[in-house]
């Protein structure tokens, strides 16, 4: 660094190389951080930790065994991998499941404005409209009742369907 500059940012290096792990839904992931990503950063220049290094410690810190978000943030797992390995940290098993999307194809999210459940429903069809959005069959009874269906068929469609990572 020359002279009179003062530290901005701290990277962590990636070196060349592939990162495989099994994702729970879409299956055996190479991902090769160097060349998607290059070097990350992992200390901010405005004094903050960065997303993937912090969530790396999050998951760790709390015993994180299996992480299921979605798919747009599949690119982050070969990082996070890395970061885990060189902190000695246990790598959890992944699912990335599909984004729910407008008719526009754009996610679904309030950062882009989607909008709100409407209060005024009953929570259980709120729920049943959004198993319906996710291609599972609506369900019957209260909230928790129709919650535990749910699960029950989500977990024996997409989850133990797929073999768990080794």
């Amino acid at each position: 660094m020359p002279a009179g500059e003062t530290l901005r940012s701290w990277r962590f290096r990636i070196e060349d190389g592939a990162v495989p792990f099994t994702d729970r839904l879409l299956g055996p992931q190479v991902h090769t951080p160097a060349q998607q990503c290059g070097d990350m950063v992992v200390h901010r220049a405005d004094g903050l930790f960065a997303y993937q290094l912090v969530v790396v410690i999050d998951d760790a810190d709390q015993g994180v065994t299996d992480v299921v978000r979605g798919a747009d943030l599949l690119t982050s797992t070969g990082r996070q991998i890395l970061l885990q390995r060189t902190l000695g940290a246990a790598q959890p098993r992944y699912m990335h499941i599909p984004l729910l999307t407008g008719h526009d194809g754009a996610k679904l999210s309030k950062q882009n404005g989607a909008e709100e459940i409407p209060w005024q429903h009953r929570p259980a069809d709120c729920l049943n409209q959004a198993l319906e959005f996710l291609g599972l069959p609506p369900q019957t009874g209260s909230v928790s009742q129709i919650l535990e269906s749910a699960t029950e068929i989500w977990r024996t469609t997409h989850v133990a369907a797929r073999p768990a990572p080794k």
